[in-house]
């Protein structure tokens, strides 16, 4: 997840860290938490960049990349 975050043209800027919260090999299931260092109150940067659809389909598109 570092690589992916740290190397995005649109999230890799503000990309700080990334660490893994819970794993169950059982249900093959992460949970992560990524940390962002974002600019102060610029207008609509929560609602577009720190989306979590779009921070989800950042990695989604790096996946569909490597195949």
């Amino acid at each position: 997840l570092t690589d992916v975050y740290s190397s995005s043209p649109a999230l890799g800027r503000y990309f700080r860290s990334a660490q893994v919260v819970y794993f169950s090999n059982e249900s093959s299931t992460v949970f992560y938490q990524l940390e962002f260092s974002v600019p102060p109150a610029a207008e609509g940067f929560m609602e577009n960049m720190m989306n979590s659809d779009f921070i989800r389909n950042v990695l989604r598109q790096n996946i569909y990349d490597e195949e």
